[in-house]
């Protein structure tokens, strides 16, 4: 058996400037960021913010060239069959300072519909909280009626769902919720590979140029789903040197990686690619005849589909998070 010809790719982060960002992207993970950094692109296959492979022979090439390149030895035969060229997952690091916009994702069949995107389900890794909280669906069971009559009552504050969060804690998003970040967390985000957000609500405030910013009123009102689950928050319990699967979803399967001894991974199972995102600590990625790939809180690898077989290696206690798909 030959060696493989990828390794895990680092891309250049891709910094967005939010009006409700802040310095921690800087501070705390090491990015070239600004004091109103909101959002670090750290794998993105979205039109006009592409991601650029940052290390190895391959750097300074697009991941939408790598994938036109190597296809499946990419992201796996079967991902590639069914979205060809196009990464089907967007991978972010998130600062808010304060509130994110009140606002809600259409699902696969209205942003075909709408947009000819595909819908937008995620899910949030907390990675740091000052006393920070975010806004999760509704906190009663709703119908269509009942919250216009709040929204166009201006009571909208006081039916959505608030939850106090802290480091670890992980909440999936599946399009139609509606949802916010709340100021003070610092997460990680696995989404979709889509750009379609409706916006319901900006907590009043304007926008750089000084005028409120817009608002989809009536485009949120078919996407929104006002069922009310029994927790928000999802339920795992890390074990320590052990990968623990958090979410299992159509779109994406994240698991989580605590770890402070070396732990070898096979992936031979598995017809994807794998991201590794690191919330804490230090590790060597180690594959092929003992090449190593560094990855520390803040980074994020992607492990092309045809290495199957490598060793996380910490240098210190670390946890990852591992993303796939089915």
């Amino acid at each position: 058996m030959t060696d493989p010809t990828l390794y895990p790719l680092r891309f250049k982060p891709i910094l967005k400037d939010k009006i409700w960002g802040g310095a921690r992207l800087r501070d705390l993970l090491g990015k070239s960021a600004s004091e109103k950094a909101g959002e670090s692109w750290e794998i993105s296959g979205v039109k006009d913010n592409i991601s650029v492979v940052e290390n190895g022979f391959l750097a300074g090439n697009s991941l939408l060239e790598l994938a036109e390149i190597y296809m499946g030895d990419l992201v796996g035969d079967y991902i590639f069959d069914r979205f060809g060229v196009e990464f089907p997952l967007l991978i972010k690091f998130i600062d808010a300072a304060d509130f994110l916009s009140v606002q809600v994702h259409p699902g696969d069949t209205l942003a075909r519909e709408r947009h000819n995107s595909f819908g937008k389900t995620e899910m949030w890794y907390i990675l740091e909280s000052d006393n920070g909280q975010l806004i999760a669906g509704f906190n009663r069971k709703l119908d269509r009626e009942q919250y216009l009559e709040h929204f166009n009552g201006g009571s909208l504050k006081e039916i959505l769902n608030y939850e106090k969060v802290a480091p670890g804690d992980i909440y999936f998003m599946p399009a139609g919720r509606v949802h916010a970040i709340g100021p003070g967390v610092l997460l990680a985000e696995i989404q979709q590979t889509s750009d379609v957000t409706y916006r319901i609500y900006d907590w009043d405030r304007t926008g750089e140029n000084g005028q409120p910013r817009e608002l989809h009123t009536e485009l949120a009102l078919d996407a929104i789903d006002f069922d009310m689950p029994s927790s928000y928050r999802t339920g795992y319990q890390a074990l320590n040197n052990s990968t623990v699967t958090a979410v299992d979803s159509p779109y994406f399967t994240t698991s989580v990686i605590k770890l402070d001894m070396p732990v070898e991974k096979d992936y031979n199972l598995i017809d994807s690619f794998v991201i590794y995102l690191c919330t804490e600590g230090t590790a060597g990625i180690t594959y092929g005849r003992g090449a190593i790939e560094i990855i520390k809180k803040g980074e994020t690898l992607l492990i092309p589909a045809e290495l199957k077989n490598l060793a996380i290696v910490p240098t210190e206690p670390t946890t990852m998070l591992e993303v796939y798909i089915k």
